[in-house]
């Protein structure tokens, strides 16, 4: 069983930044591939970045491309998901998910461990 507690959302102004993190409390950190989700009101949760299981490869959905980084820190189970010149339609729960399995994370289908999400709302 994998705990996944992110950290870092809030109120920001368009252009702003954030930076968001997911600590995972699991001993086998590196064995997860890790991804951020997102859900805004009345739409379906959709993929948002995903890095593997060492770091060294990263995926983008092409509506953040340019503007979100993600990173691991496997010797603090923790990802990050920085997000630079943010726009109001960024305004979501994000969620940090874990799967073994890339192709899951990175499709978003039958995920093992999901976090409860925090709000990132942004002003026009």
């Amino acid at each position: 069983q994998v705990q996944l507690v992110e950290s870092g959302g809030g109120l920001v102004q368009a252009g702003g930044s954030l930076r968001l993190s997911c600590a995972a409390s699991t001993r086998t950190f590196s064995s997860y591939f890790m991804g951020w989700f997102r859900q805004a009101p009345g739409k379906e949760r959709e993929f948002v970045a995903g890095v593997s299981w060492s770091g060294s490869s990263t995926y983008y959905a092409d509506f953040v491309k340019g503007r979100v980084t993600i990173s691991r820190d496997n010797t603090k189970n923790t990802v990050y998901l920085q997000m630079n010149s943010l726009k109001p339609e960024d305004t979501a729960v994000y969620y940090c998910a874990a799967d073994e399995s890339g192709s899951k994370i990175r499709l978003g289908r039958s995920v093992d461990y999901w976090g409860q999400g925090t709000q990132v709302t942004v002003s026009s």
